[in-house]
């Protein structure tokens, strides 16, 4: 009998994407006979940081720019001030239109591995918002996943603002397959 394989949280978050991704009709990588799951750096603790939330004053409707051309309606809900690999950096936080006090916010970033290790146009994160510390949110780059736009066209992906770039390399979450990494240092 074999033993039991028992999965972290992350793992697990993994697995359940891939699946989805390789079965879903909803999914830019149905059906493509080669997808056996995405790349992921492996987990770091120290990509989970506790940041310092600060809400704005007044929820303020954002327009942000799209793979598409479009722009995609938000709500500005506040800034993340945490501190990353010895870099202290801000982030402005999201709200969809129809939960603008959450509890899950939006988190479009790009980083010093953009376009080179990840996606070129950045990443995302969904943070949830706490009841137990109101001023404080988690951001666990462990979960930062590419936009479908990533995978294949005809998908409308909204891009980090100016101001969701860091500087450092963020070295958690999804990355590009390792294929594409070999043929960037070719």
């Amino acid at each position: 009998m074999e033993p039991l394989a028992f999965l972290t949280p992350l793992e697990e978050w993994r697995q359940q994407k891939d699946e989805y991704l390789a079965s879903s009709r909803n999914s830019p990588l149905y059906g493509a006979p080669a997808f056996v799951g995405l790349s992921y750096y492996p987990e770091d603790e120290a990509a989970r940081v506790v940041a310092r939330l600060a809400r704005a004053s007044e929820q303020r409707p954002i327009m942000l720019a799209t793979s598409s051309g479009e722009e995609r309606l938000f709500i500005e809900f506040g800034t993340a001030t945490f501190e990353l690999e010895g870099h202290s950096a801000a982030l402005t936080l999201f709200a969809p239109t129809d939960a603008p006090d959450g509890p899950r916010l939006f988190l479009p970033f790009a980083d010093a591995t953009s376009g080179r290790e990840t996606y070129g146009a950045g990443r995302y994160l969904d943070p949830r918002l706490s009841t137990s510390a109101p001023d404080e949110l988690v951001l666990d780059f462990n979960y930062a996943y590419h936009p479908y736009c990533a995978y294949a066209e005809g998908y409308v992906c909204p891009f980090p603002p100016a101001g969701n770039r860091l500087a450092v390399a963020v070295r958690a979450g999804e990355r590009l397959p390792a294929q594409d990494l070999a043929s960037d240092a070719e």
